[in-house]
Parts: C-alpha cells; sequence; structure tokens
C-alpha cells in the first residue's frame, strides 16, 4: 500500500498509518512523538518514525497525549457480532451509555469472530491504554479467552469462561424460563408445551429448568412428552406446529421469538387462532419480531442493554463480582396479546 502525501485527499492520517509506514509497531509511534522517558527504540527505528511523520504531515492529537501518560479515559468492547445483530447490539448501547456517565469512552471492535482481527482489537486497544476490556458474544455460552485479554483488566459479558478467574455478566436463563412458563400459568393454562432448542447451551437447559421450576411450585408434575426439540429458527417453529396440536396443550413456551414466529404460521395454517385456541409465549424480545406479530407476540426479554451497562460498572470497579461464577441479571417478562 503505497503512503499518503500530505494533503491528498480527506484521510485524517493516524498513528497506525504512520506504523505502517515506518514498519514499527503503534506503541513504538507513541513513544517516539511523546519522547517518552526509559523507551528502548534503536535510533535508526527512530529516525523512520519521524521521516514518517513528516512524509504524512501526521498531527498528533489527544490520544497521543493521552497515551504518554500511560493512562486514558478509554474503555475497549471486542465483540464478535454483536453490532450487526439488532437485537444484540443493546449491549453496545448499554455500555456506552454506562462509560461516558462515568467519564470514559467506549471503543469498539466487532471481529465478526474472525479470530486475527480478534488478536488485532485486543493489541489496538492495549495500545490505546484502555482502562480494561469487555469482551462480548452476541449469544450466551461458554468461550476460551483469548491469551492476550489477560494482559488487561477484563469482563466476560453474555460469555463466561470457567475456570479463568475473570468476572462475567450473563442473563439469568433459567429465571428466564420461569418467568414465561408463570406468564402462561398466570393466564390459566395447565398443559403447556415447551419447544426447546437442538443445540447444547445455557439457554436450553436453563430455560427448561425454569419451565420444570414454574410448574413444581404450581404443583403440576413436568411430563416429558410435552417438551419438543426443534432448531432455533422460524421453521423449527412451523414444524413443531402438528405435535403441539396433537398433544393437547393449550399454551406453548417457545425457546424464542423465531420459533414462536413459525407457530403462529403453523397455527394460523391450520386454522387455529391465537391465544383463543392456542396462547403462545417467546423468548428473546427481538422487537423486529415480537412487537409486530398479530397478535403481538408476549415473551422474555434478554437484557442485553443491562449486560452492556453492568460490564462497565464491574470493570470500573463500581459494582462487586466474582470470577467464580457468573453475575446474573434478571430477564423480564413482556406481556402482549398472544397468551
Amino acid at each position: 500500500m503505497s503512503t499518503l502525501e500530505p494533503g491528498r485527499g480527506t484521510h485524517v492520517v493516524t498513528m497506525r498509518d504512520v506504523a505502517k509506514a515506518a514498519g514499527v509497531s503503534v506503541a513504538t509511534v507513541s513513544n517516539v512523538i511523546n519522547d517518552k522517558p526509559g523507551a528502548r527504540i534503536g535510533d535508526e527505528a527512530r529516525q523512520r518514525v519521524h521521516n514518517a511523520v513528516a512524509e504524512l504531515a501526521y498531527r498528533p492529537n489527544m490520544l497521543a497525549k493521552t497515551l504518554s501518560q500511560g493512562t486514558s479515559r478509554f474503555i475497549g468492547l471486542v465483540a464478535d457480532a454483536i453490532a450487526t445483530t439488532p437485537f444484540a447490539g443493546q449491549i453496545i448501547h448499554g455500555a456506552q451509555d454506562e462509560a461516558w456517565k462515568n467519564g470514559y469512552v467506549l471503543l469498539v471492535a466487532n471481529t465478526d469472530g474472525n479470530q486475527a482481527a480478534e488478536d488485532e482489537a485486543i493489541a489496538m486497544m492495549l495500545e490505546h491504554q484502555v482502562q480494561g476490556i469487555l469482551y462480548s458474544t452476541w449469544y450466551h455460552r461458554e468461550i476460551t479467552v483469548p491469551p492476550m485479554l489477560q494482559q488487561t483488566d477484563a469482563v466476560l459479558v453474555d460469555c463466561f469462561a470457567s475456570g479463568s478467574g475473570l468476572a462475567s455478566v450473563v442473563p439469568d436463563e433459567e429465571q428466564g424460563g420461569r418467568s414465561a412458563t408463570e406468564g402462561l400459568l398466570a393466564a390459566g393454562h395447565r398443559r403447556i408445551a415447551f419447544i426447546n432448542t437442538t443445540t447444547p447451551s445455557p439457554a436450553q437447559s436453563g430455560r427448561l429448568a425454569g419451565y420444570r421450576a414454574a410448574l413444581d411450585a404450581a404443583g403440576i408434575d413436568f411430563d416429558e412428552s410435552l417438551v419438543f426439540l426443534a432448531t432455533p429458527e422460524q421453521e423449527g417453529g412451523f414444524v413443531s406446529t402438528t405435535d403441539i396440536i396433537a398433544s393437547g396443550a393449550s399454551a406453548v413456551f417457545c425457546h424464542n421469538d423465531r420459533v414462536a414466529m413459525g407457530l403462529y404460521d403453523g397455527l394460523r395454517e391450520k386454522g387455529l387462532r391465537i391465544p383463543e385456541d392456542m396462547a403462545v409465549m417467546g423468548f428473546d424480545n427481538q422487537d423486529v419480531i415480537a412487537a409486530h406479530l398479530r397478535p403481538p407476540l408476549s415473551t422474555v426479554a434478554l437484557p442485553h442493554y443491562e449486560l452492556g451497562a453492568a460490564g462497565v460498572r464491574m470493570l470500573l470497579g463500581l459494582e462487586s463480582s466474582s470470577g467464580a461464577v457468573p453475575t446474573l441479571i434478571a430477564c423480564p417478562p413482556i406481556l402482549r396479546h398472544s397468551i
């Protein structure tokens, strides 16, 4: 890639541009520009940085000054896909609001699950002397902690790593499953089916445990024949329709809103009405689905905004956390007109 000419185009020259032109790291550029005491940089490398600065007409900014002091008012957030996931993007929103409230700015890197991009993002944030990094996934699962994350304070958001010692904040899947089932019980239903996912995950086991706990508290025996496994997509709900009807259930708790949307289609095709003939409860509160189905879908919300906000509070030491077990955030029920 050719170097930029002074004043050419509208591109703002960054330290990364200077580092590439000089053949050194961003940290080296920062140390040279700020004349950092004790930095071990050879004369040749130092001269290359000065030459690149002159050639590119680079102008140090406030970030460079911040780096020279060894501290910053930045918090990093490295995500695998949440920036492009409509409902999970609320994690960024919550983290950003909480960071801003406490005088920090959020630096966000979306890696699309690419390992090389993830390593580069974490390295960039370490170079920017972030106060710490939130590491987030777009769905709740156990992860292997990237080794570079151990170089700074870090909190896992919507994921966890057993034995890592890192604090984590995740949805309370069991409580969410219990709340979903309690909503159907409160509407007078006693024979309640559950469409669960085929994919092993904290959501699969937690929501089933919550379903069973709610039935038990209501004095209803658990009936394994009322638990149906389906892919966690619209098609999974649609193909489950015939078996749901045959089960004699009067209400269905669906693993997520997409499954519920498919069940809506299947029930409509069979000439059945919601909620008169079958009550339906979803999970996720994916607004583009739940609020716009007819009738609007009752569901349980994944607390993405609060996950992001709580992650920042933990990182800043404003909220206690444990590296031994994840901190659980409640999943609130959103009652509409499908039950």
